[in-house]
């Protein structure tokens, strides 16, 4: 009985001509993104920008994009994924070569926010391409894969982008940057894509519908975690630089390493154990990485907060987004997915935008303990959580 579907899923392939692609093109844009994360503040400090006008820069894009999801996931329906992918590319392509041009705070704002759409546009299409190319039988294998090209592209972007704007000026960095994109974009256009068929019954599609109710509270667990992240991808080059710390390249490499290798165990720790034996360690890890960063009196510092950082990470984000999934209706997955990014989104603006209010009035150690502080918050929450579900149980 077991053989058949065996001999089936080995004729089923994963690494296609299209679905190799789709890695590729994955890879390239977000290195494209990734190379900008880190540098983008030093940008705004070269143009005479605040630590305020940082955090709103930042975060403004952030907000754009997840105001565009809920379109964007109503477009790859009724438009086809090709349209919306490759529409989200050229965006993106055009607004980050455009910032070679900026010569101002405000020009740099309203590019951003366009950006912001761009990405909006192409990180909502991409998954659901990649889901179409992958066997129904591999998809959790072939998913794993997919993720693996932004994985990487997330241990080469951040310090390949800090290494370059050292060597040119930033106006050459960002025709870089948006040829990355426009190698996304080629790559993209040699896929065959899977036609859809469209609803005819407009109503259901229209609807402004972006919450799942049962994905809500893991999802607003991340939303204190990924806070953490304003702080870090916007203010830690600045931080590192006021106290003469040398080696904030090798903080994001660092971070990445131990982000793959956590995704070696957690997963399994989370199947076999559930969420309370990987959320609780991944907090503690990055709550220790926060007041690190605050004290930050070495290079050595710096790269320990970054493996406690990649290690929490890496063992929180799968477990709250299968935590997010499972207890969704069938029809209701998507939506639940949806919901979990949108407050990932919504976590790492909010942190730009307050971090830099907070940089301004205080310093920048300051952001670092309010972050803690964001992640001793999603610690308590979860534990509220987990005693309303066992007296649940009780009663």
């Amino acid at each position: 009985m077991d053989a058949q579907p065996k001999a089936e899923t080995k004729h089923e392939k994963i690494w296609t001509r299209d679905f190799i692609l789709i890695c590729l093109a994955n890879f390239c844009i977000f290195l494209g993104f990734q190379m900008t994360l880190p540098t983008l503040p030093l940008f705004v400090k070269e143009l005479g920008g605040s630590d305020q006008l940082i955090g709103v820069i930042v975060g403004i894009f952030t907000f754009s994009a997840l105001i565009l999801r809920p379109y964007a996931g109503h477009a790859l329906e009724s438009k086809g994924r090709q349209f919306v992918y490759m529409f989200g590319l050229l965006i993106f392509v055009l607004s980050v070569g455009s910032f070679a041009l900026v010569s101002s705070i405000a020009l740099l704002l309203i590019l951003r926010i366009v950006q912001g759409i761009g990405w909006g546009f192409s990180t909502t299409a991409t998954g659901t391409i990649a889901t179409d190319l992958i066997p129904p039988s591999r998809r959790g294998e072939g998913m794993g894969y997919f993720g693996l090209a932004g994985n990487l592209a997330l241990a080469l972007g951040p310090s390949l982008g800090l290494a370059l704007v050292d060597q040119m000026r930033f106006s050459q960095f960002f025709l870089i940057c948006a040829s990355a994109g426009l190698a996304a974009l080629i790559l993209s256009s040699k896929i065959k894509y899977k036609k859809v068929e469209q609803s005819k019954d407009k109503t259901v599609t229209l609807k402004f519908d972006i919450f799942e109710k049962t994905a809500i509270q893991p999802s607003l667990l991340l939303f204190f975690v990924t806070f953490t992240f304003g702080g870090i991808a916007t203010f830690l080059p600045l931080h590192a630089a006021e106290q003469e710390i040398a080696g904030i390249e090798g903080y994001f490499l660092m971070y990445a390493v131990f982000l793959l290798i956590s995704r070696t165990f957690a997963g399994k720790i989370y199947d076999r154990r559930g969420h309370l034996y990987v959320f609780l360690p991944g907090t503690i890890l990055i709550f220790g990485a926060m007041l690190l960063l605050a004290w930050l009196p070495s290079t050595v510092i710096l790269l320990v907060a970054a493996s406690l950082y990649g290690l929490g990470f890496g063992m929180i984000q799968p477990a709250l987004q299968a935590w997010a999934v499972e207890k969704a209706p069938a029809n209701r997955k998507g939506m639940a997915n949806a919901t979990f990014f949108s407050f990932f989104d919504l976590g790492v603006g909010m942190g730009a935008i307050i971090f830099g209010q907070i940089a301004f009035l205080f310093n920048y150690a300051v952001i670092y303990v309010t972050a803690a502080g964001s992640v001793f918050i999603s610690m308590l929450l979860y534990l509220y959580l987990v005693f309303i579900a066992v007296r649940g149980k009780k009663s």
